[in-house]
């Protein structure tokens, strides 16, 4: 289990990190989502101990990552693939982590051979692998000491589609059998397919957090109208909560805080015809991610 409780991270004036809280829970794969400088690496450094915390705690099995005697058989960790060792091999590279742990000299070829790194690549220098086998290549280390918990950034960057694929399978059945999953990435589909909890942050402070299922089903109506603009002054003078929908590529479509029968009721009261009436949980986690975040993209900046 990892627990954040309070944590905030500042850089002089600017505060990176603003007092979040959240839980990601054993059995369950988090997803930690957030636009570009929203705070998601700074929050897994400091989780990690890369990072110090201005205040606050992040805590990993009720520890702190710094006082765990063997850090590496209790956390897999994968912040940036492209961080290791350019001059060593992958096979050194995975050595040198099981030496450091203690590990059978066996876990090496274990994990070669569940990352699917063949013999060749495995010999092969890390300054001549592909992103995509960099990262394959990351997720063996992270999972070399048989952790329980795994803190992985942007995992499937770089991954084929077979590759992807790959890697929800892995994760998924490392959650179903009790492991802690916190997974953070830009692929908002992947996350969607995976994840069982939700962490969605924006300018440092959670905007939103729950089930999948509580935070999609709590998205409200998506309802599309050539007459938008007439449909929204009739919805907000019913004291319904509106706003233009972010993901549809137009300007037709609204998303309001109501049932579709309630909007529904409304536009027919109007004379209102309409084109499109949903649940908007239908359209999916990129739209609620988009609408959760509006006010908090800050595109190019670092997390």
């Amino acid at each position: 289990m990892i627990t954040v409780a309070s944590l905030t991270r500042t850089y002089g004036a600017f505060t990176a990190v603003d007092d979040i809280t959240f839980t990601a829970e054993a059995g369950r794969v988090t997803g930690f989502l957030g636009p570009n400088g929203a705070g998601k690496s700074t929050t897994m450094r400091i989780m990690v101990g890369l990072t110090p915390a201005t205040s606050g705690t992040a805590h990993i099995n009720g520890q702190r990552f710094s006082d765990l005697p063997n850090p590496g058989l209790e956390v897999g960790v994968l912040l940036d693939a492209s961080a290791q060792h350019a001059g060593r091999t992958g096979r050194e590279i995975l050595t040198v982590a099981q030496r450091m742990m203690g590990l059978p000299a066996r876990r090496v070829d274990e994990m070669l051979e569940l990352v699917s790194l063949t013999p060749d690549e495995a010999g092969r220098r890390v300054r001549h692998y592909s992103l995509g086998m960099r990262q394959r290549l990351g997720i063996a280390t992270a999972l070399l000491g048989d952790p329980g918990v795994l803190i992985l950034d942007e995992p499937a960057n770089g991954l084929d589609p077979a590759g992807i694929r790959w890697m929800r399978d892995l994760l998924r059945g490392y959650a179903d059998q009790g492991g802690t999953v916190l997974l953070s990435s830009h692929l908002l589909h992947e996350i969607e397919v995976i994840a069982d909890d939700l962490v969605v942050i924006g300018q440092g402070r959670i905007v939103a957090q729950g089930t999948k299922a509580e935070l999609l089903r709590a998205a409200g109506t998506l309802v599309r109208t050539h007459d938008a603009p007439r449909l929204a002054t009739a919805l907000t003078a019913s004291g319904l909560s509106v706003v233009p929908s972010t993901t549809t590529g137009g300007t037709d479509a609204l998303r309001v805080d109501a049932d579709p029968e309630l909007v529904g009721k409304v536009a027919q009261q109007a004379g209102i015809a309409l084109a499109e009436l949903r649940a908007a949980d239908g359209a999916g986690l990129e739209e609620m991610f988009l609408e959760l975040t509006a006010d908090t993209q800050r595109e190019g900046a670092v997390a």
